[in-house]
C-alpha cells in the first residue's frame, strides 16, 4: 500500500484518512452556520489547515488530533470562502419588484409547458424599464425568468397590471441573446419541516434571483437581438429533446426517453414520477451515477478495443490506462450532454478520482478510496452534503466495498454467478440505505427490490441504450418507446399491490444513522451471532412514533406554503388539517410539495380534512391529501357541484357542530345556515373553527370579511376569545375589523401569504391595528411553517429560526 503523502508534509496513510475525514466534519459543520463569516476569516483558517498539514515538525503523539482539527479547518475554510464570495452576487433588495429591461443570453434549454416557459438567463447588461429612472441597477450575471400565457394560473399571480396580456409566449431557445422587460425577486421558498429547500438549490445552481418577464401594453415587447454560438451542449439537448417528442407520439413514453438522454427530469410527468417512486426506480429515471458509471464502464471497453488496433497508439501509452482515460472523458461528455446535474458532477469527480489513483500506480484499501472521493465531491461542491442523493450514492458504495470486503476473493465469471451476485447487491443495498431512505423521505418502497431487479438490467441494457443510439437513427426511438411501454405496465401494477410502499415518520438522525449500520451488519456476511446485533441497531427506526401533544393539549403547524392557508392541528391521538393551501400550477400544488411530505414526516393519518370555502388557495393541495389520507372525512362548505364532491363527498359545515377529541373541543361558529341561503360569493361562507382545551384557544377564520366578521360579534362573541388566530383572509383590507379583533384578543395572529404577493397581504394598515392592540404578528415569509402549543400558549417557533442557514432569504421588507 502507497502512504499518503500531503505537500511534502509528515501526513501518513493513518494521518490522512483523519485529515480527510476531517474535512468533510469541517465542512459540514460550516454548512450549519446561520450567518457567514468574513471571507478573509475562511481565508485564515484554509491557509492555517495547509500550513499544519504541510509542517515537517509534527509530533508523533498528536498527529491524529493535528490531521482531524488541520482536516477540519480546511473543509470548513473551503466551504465558508467559496460561499461568502458567492453572496456578494445577492440580488440588491432595493430592485425587487421593480420593471428591470435586461440582455442577455439563454443559457439552458427553456422548459415549456401549458403555463409557459421557464429558462436561464446569463445577463450581460441591465437598465431601468423607465427611461427617466436614473443610475444603473446592479443585477446578478445568471437569473431564473418565467414567461406565462395569458389566463394561466400562474401569469394570474404574476401579473400586477390591469393593462392588456400578450396573448402567447416567446418562442426561446438556448444561446439566444434576448432584450426583456422583468421584474426581479429573491430567491424565496418554503421553509417546512421535512421539507424541500429550494433557497438551497438555487444556491447551489448559482441563481440569485427570480422573476418573470413582462408583457403588458406598456411594457417594451420581447426582443430576440441575436442567435449566438454559445452554449452549444444546451442547443443540442434541446434540439434532441424536442425530436424526440415530435417522434414519439406518447408524451409519458416520449418524457421517460427525453430524461435518459438529455437529462430533462421535467419531460416526465408527475403521475410518472408517483410511480417510479412507489417502485423504488426513480433512481434510473434521471440522469444518475449508475448512468454515467456505466456510459464509462462501456466507453472504455470501446476506447480499449479500438486502441489495442494501433501498434503506435500501444507504445506511446498502454491500452489499459488510454481505456480509463477514455472512459472518464467520454463519460463528462456524457454528464455535459445531460445537462451536468448534480448527481452527474458528483459521479464525474468520483471516476476521475479513482482513475488517478489507478494511473499513478496507487493501491489504497477501499476506506480510504472511498473517503477521497467523498472529500474531492465536497470540497468541489460543498452543499452537496446537504442533498438526499449524496447521501444515498455514498452510503450505497461504501456498504458494498464493505461487504465485499468481507468476502475477499469471490469474484467468479459464471453468468449464473454473475446473477447471484447482482442479487446479492441488491439486497445489500435494500437493506442498509432503508433506514437512510425513512429518515430522507420518510416513505421506502416495499417491492423495490423485485422492481429494481427487472428495471435496471431493462432500463441499463434495452432501453437507454436504444434512446441514445436514436439520437443517431431516430426509428431506434420506436423501439425504446415499447421498452418503456413495456415496464410502465409492469411497475403500475407492482404499485397498485397492497402494502408497495411503507410509510414512517422521520427518525431522529443518529438513530437512522444506527438503522444504516444495523442494515449493512445483517446484510454482511458474517455469522449468524454477528449479524444478529444489527436487529437492535434497525429495530428502533422501524418502530419509531413521532411524539405527540399530551391529552387535554394541542398544537398547531401553520404550514409554508405561500399564499394560501394549511394548519396543522394535533391532539394526543387525532389530526386535523385546515385548508390544504393553492395549486401552484396545473403540475404542481401545496399537497403534493408540501403537506403530503410533511404528514408522512409526523406518521400522521387525519381524521379530518376542512376546506373552509371553494377558493383554489384554500383547496388546490386536496386531490393530493386526501389521495394519501383515504380515511379522512371532509368537513366544508363546498358547492354539491364541486369536483372535489367527487372524489369524497363533504359534510356541509355549519355553526353549531362540535365534537371533542382527548380533552380538546372543537366548534364550528360560521357559516350559519342563512349563509348558504344567501350566497354571494365563497368567503362569505367561509368555515370558522374554534378550537379550545379550557386553558387556551385557537380560531381558525378562513376567509370570512368584515360582514361575517359583524356577525359574528353579534351571535356568538363570547366564544370568539382565543389565544392565537389564523388572520382572516390573509391579513386583507377587507378583514381583521377593530370589533372583531377587540372580540378575539389574540396574543398572536399567524399570516400566510405569498412572498411580495400581488394582493400586498398583509395590508399595512391591518398589520397596525394588529400592532397597536399588542398582537405578535407571524409572517410565513418570515417565519416560515410556524409551530405553537397550547401549553405555551404566548410562544411561537419559527421554522426558519430554529434551522436558520446562511443561504436562506431573510426579507426585510415584504410590501
Amino acid at each position: 500500500m502507497t502512504p499518503f503523502r500531503a505537500s511534502g508534509g509528515a501526513v501518513g496513510g493513518a494521518g490522512a484518512f483523519v485529515a480527510l475525514g476531517g474535512s468533510l466534519l469541517g465542512a459540514s459543520l460550516q454548512l450549519q452556520q446561520a450567518v457567514l463569516w468574513p471571507a478573509w476569516a475562511y481565508a485564515g483558517l484554509l491557509f492555517v489547515a495547509v500550513a499544519g498539514l504541510c509542517w515537517r515538525r509534527m509530533p508523533g503523539r498528536g498527529l491524529m488530533l493535528i490531521a482531524l482539527l488541520c482536516g477540519a479547518m480546511a473543509g470548513a475554510g473551503l466551504a465558508g470562502w467559496r460561499a461568502a464570495v458567492y453572496a456578494h452576487g445577492a440580488l440588491d433588495p432595493t430592485l425587487e419588484g421593480r420593471d428591470l429591461q435586461v440582455t442577455g443570453v439563454v443559457s439552458e434549454m427553456p422548459q415549456r409547458n401549458e403555463a409557459g416557459t421557464q429558462f436561464r438567463l446569463d445577463v450581460e447588461s441591465a437598465g431601468w424599464a423607465d427611461p427617466d429612472a436614473q443610475g444603473r441597477p446592479a443585477v446578478p450575471d445568471r437569473i431564473a425568468l418565467g414567461w406565462y400565457a395569458e389566463g394561466s394560473s400562474l401569469w394570474s399571480r404574476a401579473s400586477e397590471s390591469r393593462t392588456p396580456l400578450a396573448s402567447t409566449v416567446g418562442s426561446l431557445h438556448a444561446g439566444e441573446r434576448w432584450r426583456l422587460t422583468v421584474r426581479l425577486k429573491a430567491p424565496h421558498g418554503s421553509r417546512n419541516p421535512h421539507g424541500f429547500d429550494s433557497e438551497l438549490w438555487m444556491w447551489e445552481q448559482g441563481l440569485h434571483a427570480s422573476g418573470y418577464v413582462r408583457t403588458g401594453a406598456r411594457d417594451a415587447a420581447p426582443m430576440l437581438v441575436a442567435t449566438t454560438w454559445r452554449h452549444p451542449i444546451e442547443r443540442a439537448r434541446e434540439a434532441v429533446r424536442d425530436a424526440v417528442f415530435e417522434r414519439v407520439p406518447d408524451r409519458a413514453q416520449a418524457g421517460v426517453i427525453a430524461a435518459l438522454v438529455t437529462g430533462d427530469q421535467s419531460a416526465i410527468d408527475r403521475s410518472g414520477w408517483d410511480v417510479f417512486r412507489a417502485t423504488g426506480v426513480a433512481h434510473l429515471m434521471s440522469i444518475s451515477g449508475l448512468h454515467v458509471t456505466m456510459f464509462a464502464w462501456l466507453a472504455a471497453h470501446v476506447v480499449g478495443l479500438l486502441w489495442r488496433r494501433s501498434a503506435r497508439l500501444m507504445l506511446r501509452l498502454p491500452a489499459q490506462q488510454a481505456a480509463l482515460i477514455g472512459g472518464v472523458l467520454l463519460a463528462t461528455l456524457y454528464a455535459l450532454f445531460s445537462g451536468w446535474g448534480v448527481p452527474s458532477q458528483r459521479t464525474v469527480w468520483m471516476l476521475a478520482t479513482v482513475a488517478l489513483l489507478r494511473l499513478t500506480g496507487r493501491c489504497w484499501p477501499w476506506p480510504h478510496v472511498w473517503l477521497l472521493t467523498a472529500a474531492v465531491v465536497v470540497a468541489l461542491d460543498p452543499w452537496a452534503l446537504m442533498q438526499a442523493g449524496f447521501w444515498l450514492s455514498f452510503v450505497a458504495v461504501g456498504v458494498l466495498f464493505a461487504t465485499d470486503a468481507a468476502v475477499p476473493g469471490e469474484r467468479k465469471t459464471g453468468a449464473a454467478s454473475r446473477l447471484l451476485l447482482f442479487f446479492r447487491e441488491q439486497w445489500v443495498i435494500t437493506l442498509a440505505i432503508t433506514p437512510l431512505s425513512l429518515l430522507l423521505f420518510q416513505q421506502v418502497s416495499l417491492i423495490g427490490l423485485l422492481a429494481n431487479a427487472v428495471a435496471i438490467p431493462w432500463v441499463t441494457l434495452v432501453i437507454t441504450p436504444l434512446a441514445m443510439l436514436g439520437v443517431a437513427v431516430a426509428p431506434l426511438w420506436d423501439l425504446a418507446a415499447r421498452a418503456v411501454q413495456v415496464l410502465a405496465l409492469l411497475l403500475q401494477w407492482l404499485a397498485g399491490l397492497p402494502y408497495a410502499t411503507l410509510s414512517m415518520a422521520a427518525p431522529p438522525l443518529w438513530m437512522a444513522a444506527c438503522g444504516v449500520a444495523g442494515g449493512a451488519l445483517l446484510a454482511m456476511r458474517l455469522s449468524w451471532s454477528l449479524r444478529s446485533l444489527g436487529i437492535p441497531l434497525l429495530l428502533p427506526v422501524l418502530l419509531w412514533q413521532a411524539p405527540r401533544p399530551a391529552a387535554g393539549e394541542f398544537e398547531l403547524l401553520a404550514a409554508d406554503i405561500g399564499q394560501g392557508n394549511a394548519v396543522l392541528v394535533r391532539t394526543a391521538t387525532h389530526s386535523l388539517l385546515y385548508d390544504a393551501g393553492p395549486r401552484y400550477s396545473l403540475e404542481n400544488d401545496a399537497g403534493h410539495r408540501v403537506l403530503v411530505p410533511l404528514l408522512r414526516a409526523y406518521g400522521e393519518r387525519l381524521d379530518t380534512l376542512v376546506l373552509s370555502h371553494r377558493d383554489t388557495d384554500h383547496t388546490g393541495g386536496a386531490p393530493a391529501v386526501l389521495a394519501m389520507q383515504p380515511r379522512a372525512e371532509l368537513l366544508s362548505s363546498l358547492e354539491a357541484t364541486h369536483p372535489l364532491q367527487a372524489t369524497l363527498a363533504a359534510r356541509r359545515c355549519e355553526a353549531g357542530q362540535a365534537w371533542t377529541w382527548d380533552g380538546v373541543r372543537f366548534e364550528v361558529l360560521h357559516p350559519f345556515d342563512t349563509d348558504y341561503r344567501g350566497f354571494t360569493k365563497p368567503n362569505a361562507v367561509s368555515c370558522v373553527l374554534r378550537i379550545g382545551n379550557g386553558r387556551a384557544a385557537a380560531l381558525l377564520a378562513g376567509d370570512i370579511e368584515r360582514l361575517q366578521e359583524a356577525a359574528l360579534v353579534v351571535r356568538t362573541p363570547q366564544m370568539l376569545r382565543a389565544d392565537v388566530l389564523l388572520a382572516p383572509h390573509h391579513g386583507s383590507k377587507t378583514s381583521s375589523s377593530p370589533a372583531f379583533l377587540d372580540a378575539v384578543q389574540p396574543g398572536i395572529a399567524f399570516v400566510q401569504a405569498g412572498y411580495r404577493n400581488r394582493f400586498g397581504h398583509p395590508a399595512q394598515e391591518v398589520a397596525a391595528r394588529y400592532r397597536d392592540r399588542g398582537v405578535r404578528l407571524v409572517e410565513n415569509t418570515r417565519c416560515g411553517a410556524a409551530h405553537w402549543t397550547s401549553t405555551r400558549p404566548a410562544d411561537v417557533a419559527c421554522e426558519r429560526e430554529r434551522h436558520a442557514r446562511y443561504w436562506q432569504h431573510s426579507p426585510e421588507i415584504v410590501n
